[in-house]
């Protein structure tokens, strides 16, 4: 995918986004309160990489009965998710502390998770934050043939069953970062030029990249299987269970954000300009899910507040249920939309209904 220039409509009247954002800033300077994470965020990072790695030294060290090795491989596909969404998610849009070394030390967790920092922050930060629901822009659409997310992604027969069978595919998400995506994506970016920040050195991000993967599976399959006593299909299996729990986890939250049916899949005009500001657009395309259950805001890293988390990215997760009054109101007294599903089953429903949706031959649709 190559993207053509775009460029957002610059012609804000009202003056929302001006508005909001003097009002969030005003929140932190009258609460004198950081915008980046604090102790919360801190013992979440505790919390989610014991889950994650706590199993793996117990797989490693005792000789534990075949349904706890399962129970193991699973708590740690869940750590897994739960580092990415809490600690690598904030520290990589700069929002985990407000020290730039200490961002880039947790923005590299990514790493552990299989991926690649450079390729994440391109994809996300840059793609998927700037043209957010943007056919050709916005990768996160993407996926082949295998999937139709947007009403103009090309259509194949294989897509009426889509709703049924994409789930199998979401937890091959972390799998496949670690022996595809990152190489497909490090050749692309790097051909296009593209950057979160400085361009890097194209000899340096190969280099890492190749590395840290040689590392990656060192440490996950081949010490295990030549200094500790497992067998080496059961190490296999556990390294499929827990990327494939950690898949279905990271990418189900990732699509009721946005690939949904109340968010819009947009376009630009002949000229290549949005028809609204980076903002407003933002309202159009995402949206939350779930606020009010505390589990899951603690859980998603706040990821179920999306909207709040397109607009102010740069914000810590850990104030979205505070400030989402303040954008809440703000975006009703403009009379611009704010879209939210109650419950995680309602936001799941919506999901696979716009898969559905997205699976009817467009020639054939009335």
């Amino acid at each position: 995918m190559t993207p053509t220039p775009l460029a957002f409509s610059r012609v804000d009247t009202a003056k929302f986004f001006r508005t909001l954002n003097k009002r969030v800033n005003d929140y932190f300077k009258e609460n004198n309160i950081s915008k980046t994470g604090n102790w919360k965020i801190h013992l979440k990072t505790i919390i989610m990489f014991s889950l994650y790695l706590t199993p793996y030294f117990l797989l490693l060290t005792l000789d534990l009965p075949w349904w706890l090795q399962l129970i193991s491989a699973i708590v740690m596909g869940i750590g897994m998710a739960g580092v990415g969404m809490n600690v690598m998610h904030d520290a990589n849009h700069g929002a985990y502390s407000s020290k730039k070394w200490i961002n880039k030390v947790m923005g590299g967790s990514m790493y552990i998770l299989a991926g690649n920092v450079y390729n994440w922050q391109v994809q996300h930060n840059v793609l998927h934050h700037t043209y957010t629901n943007i056919h050709g822009h916005d990768e996160d659409l993407e996926a082949g043939r295998i999937l139709r997310f947007s009403k103009h992604a090309k259509w194949h027969w294989l897509h009426k069953f889509q709703h049924y069978y994409s789930v199998l595919f979401y937890g091959l998400l972390t799998f496949n970062w670690v022996f595809t995506v990152d190489f497909f994506q490090t050749r692309r970016y790097l051909k296009q030029k593209l950057s979160y920040g400085k361009f890097p050195s194209p000899i340096k991000q190969w280099s890492t990249l190749v590395i840290t993967k040689i590392i990656y599976i060192s440490l996950w399959i081949v010490i295990p299987i030549l200094f500790f006593n497992i067998v080496w299909w059961q190490i296999l299996i556990g390294f499929f269970i827990m990327h494939y729990v950690a898949g279905i986890i990271l990418s189900l939250v990732f699509q009721l954000a946005h690939v949904v049916e109340d968010t819009e899949m947009m376009l630009p005009d002949s000229s290549g300009t949005m028809k609204n500001t980076w903002a407003i657009h933002q309202l159009f395309t995402t949206v939350n899910f779930s606020t009010k259950n505390k589990f899951m805001n603690w859980f998603t890293g706040g990821l179920n507040h999306q909207v709040e988390h397109h607009i102010f990215p740069n914000i810590s997760h850990i104030h979205y249920t505070k400030i989402s009054e303040i954008v809440r109101n703000t975006t009703k007294e403009f009379n611009l939309p704010y879209k939210e599903y109650e419950t995680t089953r309602k936001a799941i429903i919506a999901h696979f209904r716009h898969l559905r949706e997205m699976g009817v031959n467009p020639a054939l649709s009335v």
